[in-house]
């Protein structure tokens, strides 16, 4: 085993936190800023309708991206337990089923879309101007998906081998090229929304290329093996399970995208539609940080917990939920301030910075309690404990938030669709706060002390 893989058990956890969180954070902030800048250069080459497609279209890329990473976070789980156990032909077999699950998948649904795309749009909420411009961009993008999900799940397996650098210069070449070939393509060559989408295939094959070398070189723990043309279902059925949380996550947030672009065309008009494109960017910049905390944790838990150094498990929860809902109240804080400039920075239409700012203000209303939700989340897919955390993934979005888009707006109009994120943030916190709270003795229970003092004398 790799030295990167043997210091999870070992080596102090708010040092681990440093080495695995700031790659993962840094990494998901340039993907964010990546997103920030699209829809800016989008914006301003094409203008609104081209936002409002943005926004369209979102929902189906978040489905296809959805299976890349729920396979990528279920196998990684697995696999650090396995490394933590010192399961080696286990983790490599394991490793195996991830890259044939990701290929397969992927081909499937991106020949589907790109069958049915015209349809899936309308079924969206796209009007008939805003449809030309989200079937342009979205026609192009698919074609990159493969790439997309290839480098999306291996980046989750690296992390859970304990290489975060490597992850995060993944997302930083691929998101760093995507911002430089934006404006060339969508400005320069003048080719608007299909510049764009040219511009992100392009930045996701360069990507996937650079961390399949990773592998090739040797400088992983886990080898490249064919598994043949069928997989371990065992092993499939395991990976799905644990990533299942993911998937509803990601899934439920686009139908959570079309039940309130739905509501947004009825209440508001694709002014509205674009008012959300912008605020969803500005939250994506905002959350991903937080996930980058949740992922550098998840690969420490999930070692530790395998190698039953339970205390390392709760210190490094206790951690995590510091650091992810300072992230928050900081977020909370600048949102609250300055939404208007915020909104400003990508539109130049007054109805939409308005409308914006009132929006934003509600969206971000309970922001700093999103931390310790999110961290929860990601404590229970690293203990590779799927129910609770399919339950607290399908939670916010599905149980809550959908039906709240769809009712409130009934009685408050436009203001509905936008109370309808804090209160289902809410809710969602409260439910978290429970399972914690049922599980504390489990979670915060000290490690035996002969394991204790082997940890020790490893360090």
């Amino acid at each position: 085993m790799k030295q990167q893989s043997e210091r999870l058990g070992t080596e102090k956890i708010p040092s681990l936190m440093v080495r695995f969180s700031v790659p993962a954070f840094i990494g998901m902030f340039v993907m964010a800023f990546y997103n920030i800048a699209d829809t800016f250069f989008i914006a301003r080459g094409v203008g609104t309708v081209g936002v409002a497609a943005l926004s369209i279209a979102f929902p189906l890329q978040l489905i296809i991206t959805a299976f890349a990473a729920a396979i990528g976070i279920g196998g990684a789980s697995i696999i650090s337990r396995r490394l933590g156990e010192n399961r080696m032909d286990e983790a490599n077999k394991i490793f195996g089923n991830v890259i044939w699950l990701v290929g397969f998948l992927s081909v499937i649904m991106v020949v589907a879309a790109l069958v049915f795309l015209e349809p899936i749009l309308i079924a969206f909420g796209a009007t008939s101007e805003i449809l030309p411009y989200a079937a342009e961009y979205l026609s192009i993008i698919l074609y990159g998906a493969i790439f997309q999900a290839f480098a999306m799940s291996m980046n989750n397996v690296v992390r859970s081998e304990g290489n975060a650098k490597m992850a995060m210069m993944t997302m930083i070449i691929s998101a760093g090229l995507n911002i430089v070939l934006d404006p060339i393509f969508i400005f320069v060559l003048d080719m608007g929304m299909a510049g764009a989408a040219i511009a992100t295939v392009i930045s996701q094959a360069v990507g996937a290329i650079w961390i399949y070398l990773y592998f090739r070189a040797g400088k992983s723990s886990l080898e490249f093996r064919w598994i043949g043309f069928v997989p371990d279902w065992r092993v499939v059925r395991e990976i799905t399970q644990i990533g299942s949380a993911t998937f509803v996550r990601q899934t439920a947030g686009s139908l959570m995208f079309i039940a309130v672009n739905w509501m947004l065309v009825i209440y508001g008009g694709e002014s509205a539609v674009a008012i959300f494109g912008i605020i969803n960017r500005i939250m994506m910049f905002a959350i991903l940080p937080m996930f980058g905390i949740v992922q550098g944790m998840q690969p420490i838990i999930g070692y530790n917990y395998g190698a039953k150094l339970h205390h390392r498990v709760s210190e490094t929860l206790k951690l995590g939920i510091g650091i992810s809902t300072a992230l928050a109240f900081f977020v909370w804080v600048v949102t609250m301030l300055f939404p208007g400039a915020m909104m400003s920075v990508f539109s130049t239409d007054p109805e939409v910075i308005s409308g914006g700012e009132e929006a934003m203000r509600f969206i971000f209303l309970i922001v700093p309690i999103i931390g310790f939700q999110m961290v929860t989340g990601g404590l229970y897919q690293a203990l590779g404990k799927a129910k609770i955390s399919f339950i607290l993934s399908m939670a916010r979005q599905l149980i809550f938030l959908i039906p709240l888009v769809l009712i409130l707006p009934t009685f408050l109009g436009l203001t509905g669709v936008w109370l309808a994120f804090p209160i289902a943030d809410g809710l969602a916190f409260l439910l978290s706060l429970f399972f914690v709270w049922r599980d504390r003795h489990n979670l915060f229970q000290k490690t035996p002390v002969t394991k204790l003092r082997q940890a020790e004398a490893q360090s």
